[in-house]
């Protein structure tokens, strides 16, 4: 594999999903990179990424050194705000650096060199790549590692369910409500097969919904983490030793990360989902990787979700085919 010329920068905000898309497409590329996050002040913060008058200006005094010649020749950013800086990074660099953008714009594809946004976003152009899910790390290694990371799970009674919890967004409400009625059906399905339940909050889940489940599942084989009041974030290795996984239904990044793994995936869902996320939920049922909380296992294996490695193969042609004629 030819290796790509120069440095790339990845660009985000402190959102941990768009970091992980980000940072997962750069190390596929296989390139030196440098990872910037870059947080836009007001009214650029507003409009990003359609307002790119005095666009170097949008960041505070701090953070403009870090947004400097020399330009990098491939840059990735992930999320509204990291798109702003990515569109300008075009003209400041007299068009030499390959401009990436992981999601939805929001505004013409075109002002990017690439732009990769999930199917269920409908973002179409002739420099669009559209995976399914969102990008991440999950591959086989990266399980390994995760099991090696947390040696203790192998202990746990089996089957070991990983849980992981999003939070409430538009449309979908994440609740103690909810929250009982999920712990109720995980509950009922641990009394009749055993096995333990690990749970994993993220950023966004609520107070309510994690006292719920620590209530509730007090004295089960497994754990519930919240931060890092609990200790080092095991999400890998619950990922890598999970035989099935139950997610909520709010989170792209979660879901693809749980189909990436291998074990059966289910989602609880009690009311309609938003057009866009039911968009995504169907193509993942439809591809035979998602299934309902109550439904049995799937009797066929289907093979894991993992697309960021082909979709940084894409991007290594167009790279290396843009510097091959620049």
């Amino acid at each position: 594999m030819l290796k790509l010329q120069g440095e790339c920068w990845v660009i985000t905000d402190t959102a941990a999903g768009n970091q992980r898309q980000a940072l997962a497409l750069a190390e596929q590329l296989r390139m030196p990179f440098r990872h910037l996050v870059l947080e836009p002040r007001a009214p650029w913060s507003w409009l990003a990424p359609r307002l790119t008058t005095g666009g170097r200006l949008a960041l505070s005094a701090s953070q403009r050194p870090l947004f400097a010649p020399p330009w990098p020749q491939v840059a990735i950013g992930c999320g509204r705000a990291a798109a702003l800086f990515t569109r300008l990074l075009r003209p400041l660099s007299d068009g030499q650096c390959h401009t990436v953008q992981i999601l939805d714009p929001r505004i013409d594809p075109a002002h990017w060199g690439t732009v990769i946004a999930p199917r269920h976003d409908r973002v179409a152009g002739p420099n669009v790549l559209q995976p399914l899910g969102s990008l991440n790390s999950v591959d086989d290694a990266w399980l390994a590692d995760g099991r090696e990371s947390c040696p203790q799970f192998a202990e746990l009674p089996q089957p070991r369910v990983g849980v992981l919890l999003g939070g409430s967004r538009k449309g979908i409400a994440l609740d103690a409500d909810y929250a009982q009625q999920l712990t109720a059906r995980l509950l009922e399905r641990q009394q009749r097969e055993g096995g333990s339940l690990l749970v994993l909050a993220s950023r966004r889940t609520s107070a309510a919904l994690i006292e719920t489940f620590r209530h509730a599942l007090n004295g089960l084989p497994g754990l519930v983490w919240a931060g890092r009041d609990d200790g080092r974030n095991p999400y890998p290795g619950v990922l890598g030793w999970a035989d099935r996984l139950v997610v909520t239904p709010d989170s792209v990044n979660m879901l693809s990360e749980a189909c990436a793994v291998g074990c059966p995936v289910q989602t609880f869902i009690t009311s309609a989902l938003t057009a866009k996320i039911e968009r995504f939920h169907r193509a993942l049922r439809e591809a035979g990787l998602l299934q309902d909380l109550d439904a049995p296992s799937p009797a066929e294996h289907r093979p894991p979700l993992r697309e960021t490695a082909a979709i940084a193969i894409e991007l290594r042609e167009r790279i290396r085919h843009r510097q091959d004629h620049a």
